[in-house]
């Protein structure tokens, strides 16, 4: 069921989505899910208290971008914390976490 324009996820651009601490495989699939509950609208991300990027999570965020890219709709990441950057180098993305709110 598609959100009415009037709900509350309408806001959910104006404030970045705060990233767990931890997103490891457990953190996948509720991070999937608000991904998908928010998709149509621009998307900011705030990844400054992420501690551990486990793989799941990677894949889940650099699917989001991509459908986010196909949507036209706005994606950004900001204030990666040095753990965020430093795992999503180790796994060949370090360009993720290199993202600026540039459009």
């Amino acid at each position: 069921m598609e959100p009415s324009d009037d709900t509350p996820s309408e806001g959910w651009a104006a404030a970045p989505l705060v990233l767990a601490d931890s997103l490891d495989l457990m953190a996948a699939a509720p991070l999937a899910a608000e991904l998908l509950a928010a998709r149509g609208k621009p998307a900011i991300l705030d990844a400054s208290g992420v501690q551990r990027l486990g793989a799941q999570c990677l894949q889940v965020l650099l699917a989001a971008r991509a459908l986010w890219s196909s949507d036209g709709q706005p994606w950004r990441l900001i204030d990666p914390s040095p753990e965020f950057a430093d795992a999503a180098a180790l796994m060949g993305c370090p360009h993720l976490a290199s993202a600026t709110p540039q459009d």
